[in-house]
């Protein structure tokens, strides 16, 4: 129902309240979709620097892994990497920014214990463990950060398309509902005081 059909004070309250309540969810949505956005290119950041520092440490892992084949041999590698355990300390939890849930992606600290003997490996297997351990808590982190820029950028579109219909749709026509209301209230009373004018002219005569 357009409320310009029915001029009333209740109607004029009604306009009123709900362009107030736009325009305190557009300043709501507007902050929020700010708030998103800093997160967001804080962890862009921090996306880079893993990324660089994961590409530096991979390329330093299959370097000792390359000399600890050639040292003790591809089969022997082999056969130590079976005994390595399955990996099964990864947690996986949610916070909240801004009512966006954010996976928070920890990877359980154990003991570096070997799962081999010294006596016919070298150092190049020790130091290639070490960076590939490395390699996978560096991976829990950037699957953390890279998650969390996508559930972000997903709501950033969201919170953005929702205050563009209030800034562009809602807010613009209860302006123009409530400018309506008002002109045509004002109009009325104009009509109602130059009535009763006449009636107190007409009174004013007729007593004479």
């Amino acid at each position: 129902m357009d409320m310009t059909l029915f001029p009333t004070k209740g109607n004029l309250i009604v306009a009123k309240s709900t362009l107030v309540l736009s325009r305190q969810g557009f300043d709501l949505l507007d902050k929020k979709r700010n708030i998103l956005v800093r997160e967001m290119m804080m962890l862009v950041d921090r996306a880079k620097a893993i990324q660089n520092e994961i590409l530096t440490t991979f390329t330093d892992a299959y370097e000792a892994l390359q000399t600890a084949n050639i040292t003790i041999g591809i089969s022997e590698v082999n056969q130590i990497g079976l005994g390595v355990p399955e990996e099964n300390g990864v947690v996986i939890q949610d916070h909240s920014i801004m009512g966006v849930d954010i996976p928070v992606v920890t990877l359980k600290e154990v003991p570096l214990v070997p799962t081999y003997g010294f006596l016919r490996t070298s150092a190049a297997l020790d130091l290639a463990r070490d960076r590939f351990t490395k390699v996978k808590r560096l991976t829990c982190e950037i699957a953390e950060i890279e998650n969390a820029i996508y559930r972000l950028a997903t709501n950033i579109r969201r919170t953005q398309k929702r205050a563009n219909a209030l800034r562009n749709i809602m807010i613009p026509k209860y302006e123009q509902i409530t400018a309506d209301i008002a002109n045509a209230l004002e109009e009325k009373d104009r009509e109602e005081f130059a009535r009763l004018k006449v009636i107190k002219r007409t009174k004013e005569k007729a007593g004479t």
